[in-house]
């Protein structure tokens, strides 16, 4: 239950705060980890941590965290700017102040008309440019796949790079894939998705992966399992330097699904770098979302329907994938093209 002891610290301890709950502690327990349950684990994560921050800066100077004043919220709020801090990790801490006032029943302090100004006034001096990781399009996928060795990990990866394309994944959902999720079909694979960033109930949704005839990521897939003997749990695996794959199993306790290790969202990121490195390409601009980017560019680039590669991609608004169309088609029929 890591993600309801990492919600808990979220609350900032609400120190000296008395309590209002006239439930039983253990009701009030369970209902507070349904109200935290709301938030997906990696916002949690990052909320707990910009909680810490902001309690830790209150501490050095004097303030009280929670309930906090705003005057105290904007102060921290320059100081983080002054810091050098992005302004998407200031807003984030500012969301994380306010949702831990809102679980403690609190006034919302970034509510506030001046700490508005203040984030209003840091986006325009910082800037808002985000950090926009180069798209691993069909051409540059294929170059490192061309990198993979013909080991056990070169096949693991060969299977990781091209699914993760053809399925325009987020990394946490490529690394989320059990072998139940993925179901053949005549012309490729459906592959179910449990839950992702726009689907925190976990209705799930279900994309088709065709067989393909360049990258065949159906093909490579298969590979891959059928090499590293996987038939179920999860798809994506570490390889042991001797060349092993943890295999799912049971015990004479039970199934020991928990101690099946997944790829974690970091070795995805690495994983692109290191062929991205090797292909000779600057790795420094490419990252975990590079696959998804690149699907998306490529297909904007072979001019498919809009709503068809937000069928892919599961976005839900059009606007995050026009801007991929206009930069992938930022020269075609160019209005200059005729006299510059």
């Amino acid at each position: 239950m890591g993600a309801n002891l990492a919600l808990a610290a979220v609350s900032l301890a609400v120190e000296g705060v008395a309590s209002t709950d006239t439930l039983p502690v253990e009701a009030t327990a369970i209902v507070r980890a349904y109200q935290r349950a709301s938030k997906a684990d990696a916002t949690v994560r990052a909320y707990t941590t910009d909680a810490r921050v902001f309690q830790d800066w209150c501490a050095r100077y004097g303030f009280r965290s929670l309930p906090a004043t705003s005057e105290a919220v904007a102060a921290f709020l320059v100081s983080e700017a002054e810091a050098g801090k992005a302004v998407s990790t200031i807003g984030r801490r500012c969301a994380a102040i306010s949702y831990a006032h809102k679980l403690a029943k609190a006034a919302d302090p970034t509510d506030d008309e001046d700490v508005r100004a203040v984030m209003k006034g840091i986006r325009r001096r910082v800037g808002v440019k985000p950090d926009q990781k180069a798209a691993a399009t069909a051409d540059v996928l294929m170059t490192l796949l061309m990198r993979t060795p013909d080991t056990l990990t070169g096949k693991r990866d060969r299977a990781l790079l091209a699914l993760g394309f053809a399925g325009a994944f987020r990394r946490s959902e490529l690394v989320a894939l059990d072998v139940a999720d993925l179901v053949e079909d005549k012309d490729g694979l459906r592959v179910r998705i449990g839950k992702s960033k726009t689907d925190q109930e976990g209705q799930g949704s279900e994309i088709a992966i065709p067989h393909g005839r360049f990258i065949r990521p159906v093909a490579l897939v298969k590979e891959w399992l059928e090499a590293a003997g996987i038939t179920e749990g999860p798809v994506f695996r570490p390889v042991s330097r001797s060349g092993n794959v943890r295999r799912w199993g049971s015990t004479d306790v039970g199934e020991f699904e928990l101690l099946v290790p997944r790829l974690t969202t970091q070795a995805v990121a690495d994983i692109i770098k290191k062929y991205t490195a090797a292909a000779g390409l600057d790795a420094s601009t490419f990252g975990a979302h590079s696959l998804r980017a690149g699907y998306i560019t490529t297909a904007a680039e072979r001019g498919a329907d809009l709503a068809r590669i937000m069928d892919q991609s599961r976005h839900r608004d059009p606007r995050t994938v026009l801007g991929y169309i206009r930069r992938a088609n930022a020269f075609k029929d160019h209005s200059g093209s005729g006299f510059l």
